[in-house]
This record gives C-alpha cells, structure tokens and sequence, in this order.
C-alpha cells in the first residue's frame, strides 16, 4: 500500500529523518514510535504533504506521494482542529465543503460518520460543551469525511476517557475490517501492542526495529521470570543472574523461564519465602523500546 525508500529530512544542519525505509501493507494498523525528538512526526508530516523530503521516495499504491490524489489520505492531527463556537455538524460541514463534497453525498457522509464516532444524538450542539473524549472523536470524524484509504493518527488518545478510548479502538478495528489502512503514534505502548500488526521505532531519524510485533519481541527481547515478595528478600535474589527490578519486584531474565521458574519455586518452597507473585514474564513493547532507545528524558518535539 505504501512504499517509504530512503527518505532523509532535515532542518538547517539537524538531521530529523536518514534514510528511512518502510513498508506498509494494506490493511495495516501500522504503528510508528518513538521519543522526542525522534522524527516521527516529521514523517507523518511528509506522509500528509504538509512537508516535502529532502530525499527517497514514497509511493501509495504504486503512485508517487505527489501525484496520489489527497482523497486518499486522512489526517487525524495530535492537536485538535475544531471550531469550538460552532456545532459538530457545522465542523463537519467546513471538512466536507474542503473535499468538494456537495448535496446528497455531502449529507450521506456526514450522517455516516456521525453515527461511526457516536455522535449522531450531539450533531446540533456546540463543540465548546463537548467532553475532551467527544472532541477527540470529531477530530477523527473529520478527516472520515471523504472516506480515505488511509487514515494517519497522530497521538488521538491524548487526555480522553476511558469510554471515548474504548470507543476510538473500536472505530479502529471497524475501519480495518473495512481494509482501510491505519498510520498510528502513540505514547502508550499497551495502545500500540492492542492495536497495530506492524510497528517502527524511529530513534534519532532512523529506523531502529521494524516488523510485526512477534518480530520485534523475537529480536530484542528475552522472556524472564517475575517475583513478588510478601517482605524484602532480594538477598535470596542475588544467587541468580540478570535481576532487575520491576514495578513491586524482580525479574531475572533468561533463556529458559521454565526451568528457571521451577528452580525458583522449588527453592521459596524448601526456604518457606512467602510469595505474592512468581510467573514467567514475556517481554513488553516498552521494555523494548527502552532498550533500543534509551531512558534519558528529551524535551521539546520539534519535529
């Protein structure tokens, strides 16, 4: 669906993007991640036409990025763009007259979308009484309008409730049994591990890991055991390699998680060491992520 090869990016002398190479298939909810600074949203940025690469090329659907038809592509922006003073069908009004839709089509659209982001009973209120979860949801009905093949979100999550996300993960899988193609960033990883097939870490302009997320976990991570104890025991700990701690605990990472865990429960057992928690532990996407990136803090995403 869309072919990114070699794309470079950058910004007086700071390279934002350095030969960028990614696939995305049709029907992907493809998730790109990474820290500040990182260069995702310049990419999203030049995948929208709202800036032009230095470099590479990028092709949907075996068309050049500049002659694809902006039809195709829907952008949901991290900051919302709505007119707060006007209703929701106002908002949807001023998206739909920019893609030229007029009359019965105009009409069909928007009652389509109205119903798809849950909004059909507000479509005459004004936007400022809306919720934070509400107006993320029109966020996204907006760039619905035209019906795109493709739906670039950036960060739509943020500040929401419960509900609302609950309701945007749903409207997500519906748009992909449609076989339309997402392009996801996130700051919550258990949002991209819930969501998206295929994933990139983009870390200083490049891309650092790239694949399924089965792919990535193969790749760079290792399964480990995970313990929790009633009181302090770390001294028992010390015995085993790799420990590190964990939220309330410990995890030893190793290659064998089975006999590791046997080895550790028969031990506690024998010892009488009162236990909360003793489980074999898989590798998460942050974890990862901080792996490959780092956890120093960067400030200020300029790009």
């Amino acid at each position: 669906m869309i072919q990114i090869t070699g794309v470079s990016k950058s910004y007086k002398n700071k390279n934002a993007l350095q030969a960028i190479d990614i696939d995305i298939q049709q029907g992907d909810c493809f998730g790109l991640v990474g820290p500040n600074g990182a260069g995702k949203s310049t990419l999203i940025k030049i995948l929208s036409s709202i800036l032009q690469h230095d470099r590479g090329n990028i092709t949907i659907q075996e068309q050049p990025l500049q002659k694809t038809s902006q039809n195709m592509i829907g952008y949901v922006p991290q900051d919302i763009c709505l007119e707060e003073t006007l209703t929701a069908e106002d908002n949807l009004t001023f998206f739909a007259r920019i893609h030229h839709l007029k009359g019965k089509e105009r009409r069909e659209r928007m009652d389509a979308v109205l119903e798809q982001i849950s909004l059909t009973n507000q479509r005459k209120d004004v936007v400022s009484t809306f919720s934070g979860g509400m107006k993320r949801r029109l966020n996204i009905g907006c760039a619905l309008l035209h019906d795109p093949d493709v739906l670039i979100m950036d960060e739509p999550t943020v500040g929401i409730d419960p509900q609302s996300r609950y309701n945007i993960y749903s409207l997500i899988h519906r748009l992909r049994r449609l076989g339309k193609t997402i392009i996801y960033t996130s700051h919550y990883m258990e949002e991209v591990e819930q969501l998206c097939n295929r994933v990139a870490f983009i870390d200083h302009g490049e891309v650092v890991a790239y694949g399924s997320l089965a792919q990535i976990a193969n790749q760079h991570a290792k399964s480990g055991v995970y313990v929790e104890f009633q009181s302090e025991q770390f001294d028992i700990l010390k015995q085993f390699e790799h420990v590190e701690e964990k939220g309330n605990g410990y995890r030893m990472l190793t290659e064998q998680p089975l006999q590791l865990l046997e080895k550790m429960a028969h031990q506690f057992e024998r010892d009488h060491i009162p236990i909360v928690r003793l489980e074999v532990s898989q590798p998460k996407l942050e974890d990862i992520f901080l792996q490959l990136t780092g956890t120093a803090l960067r400030e200020g995403d300029a790009q």
